[in-house]
């Protein structure tokens, strides 16, 4: 199984690629870990059903056929580090690939969100993008660490 982040937006500060690097190479081989960075639209005076469609084009190009699609939305399920386990312990028993989808500026495409096959949310704080990934790669590697039985997360 491999898990893809699809993240709109290009540009991120070196410390949060040094830290997205260090956890992803974490995981094991049975569980890789992979980022797929899109284009944010430029915004300028585009209206945002165009930007929206713009970005939504170039995620669902990034997403590998027949993944399941996860996006991340501030509306979305709210899961506890354990929760988070468990959801990746289904994911994997499924057997195919995972997208779980960062969006840009001006979030996800409403229609995209609502054909996603779960929302889930990180955080009830409002986090800069390149944070987002961060915390996603870490918190899926505490995830892994959990049903792992690995002495990472503690409770």
């Amino acid at each position: 199984m491999k898990l893809v982040v699809v993240a709109v937006g290009q540009r991120v500060p070196d410390w949060a690629s040094t830290a997205w690097d260090d956890y992803a190479k974490r995981f094991p081989p049975e569980l890789k870990v992979e980022l797929k960075a899109v284009k944010t639209e430029p915004r300028g005076s585009k209206t945002i059903e165009t930007l929206y469609a713009a970005e939504r084009q170039r995620i669902e190009q990034a997403i590998p056929k027949g993944a399941h699609v996860v996006a991340l939305d501030e509306r979305g399920t709210s899961l506890t580090t354990v929760a988070l386990a468990a959801r990746l312990k289904a994911w994997q028993m499924q057997g195919g690939d995972v997208a779980i989808v960062i969006g840009g500026p001006d979030g996800l495409d409403p229609a995209f969100k609502q054909a996603a096959h779960e929302k889930i949310r990180l955080s009830d704080l409002t986090l800069p993008h390149a944070m987002v990934r961060v915390l996603l790669v870490e918190q899926l590697y505490r995830a892994w660490s959990v049903n792992a039985n690995h002495p990472y997360h503690r409770e």
